[in-house]
């Protein structure tokens, strides 16, 4: 397994915050892959959390497990994996320079879009967006998914508009990304990154993954996190920053 300190210093808070975004606080696990790409390759990063997500995503499915949403569902769980198909064929063709580039613009983008959607702002589907739209969406977001584990933005451009309820968006954004995430790891398995040393890492993160998921459960119940969230997203601009010039500098 991994033994730097400067990896495990990132590695925490980033499971931690993927274990709040699994318990209901969407989005602010976004920046836990840029996080550890301050530290190891993007895809070896990817693939050390998938294992994470797949524990944590038991402890979401279970939490929400009557509130969801069939229709968005059926339509999005199979474009989604047209998505991680593409990512996967992407992921096995370019250099890591390249990957931390659309890392980093990845987590610009997507820190900027929720930022924006705080204050009102954003580009969504309409309520009557023909289907066709909404697999699109399904496509893009298993594709980001796949790259980055940030399938976010896109899904929420379409199930946003739908106006679900708190309980109903939570669960459907649960079980969407708990299929998704089994569906990538045939991909991750062929790219060869699922060694010793990065499943002994995840294995060493995975009491803290649970235990942070079930945090988030209890405390998104409970607690207003604007400015959390707010925190987050400009924290998110910077890694994204960062990573964009780790880039610039290998390129």
């Amino acid at each position: 397994m991994l033994t730097d300190p400067l990896f495990y210093a990132l590695a925490i808070p980033a499971v931690i915050l993927l274990g709040l975004a699994k318990g209901g606080f969407a989005g602010v696990g976004a920046i836990s892959l840029p996080l550890l790409a301050l530290a190891i390759s993007p895809v070896q990063a990817a693939a050390i959390l998938l294992p994470v997500l797949i524990l944590q995503d038991v402890v979401g499915v279970w939490a929400f497990r009557r509130s969801w949403d069939r229709a968005i569902l059926m339509l999005m769980i199979p474009s989604a994996a047209v998505g991680i198909v593409l990512g996967y064929l992407l992921a096995a063709q370019v250099s890591t320079t390249a990957v931390l580039a659309v890392l980093g613009a990845i987590s610009i983008v997507f820190a900027l879009h929720r930022l924006w959607l705080a204050r009102g702002g954003g580009v969504q589907a309409p309520k009557d967006a023909p289907l066709a739209l909404g697999a699109l969406l399904g496509a893009a977001s298993g594709f980001t998914s796949q790259i980055a584990h940030a399938g976010q933005p896109p899904f929420q451009m379409w199930v946003l508009p739908k106006n679900l309820s708190p309980p109903v968006l939570v669960g459907t954004t649960a079980i969407f990304f708990a299929v998704i995430n089994w569906i990538k790891v045939p991909a991750y398995l062929a790219l060869g990154q699922f060694t010793a040393q990065n499943l002994m890492t995840a294995a060493v993160l995975a009491p803290l993954a649970i235990a942070s998921t079930f945090a988030g459960v209890w405390l998104v119940r409970r607690i207003k996190a604007e400015q959390f969230y707010t925190a987050i997203y400009v924290l998110m601009i910077l890694v994204g920053a960062q990573l964009l010039w780790k880039a610039l500098g290998t390129g």
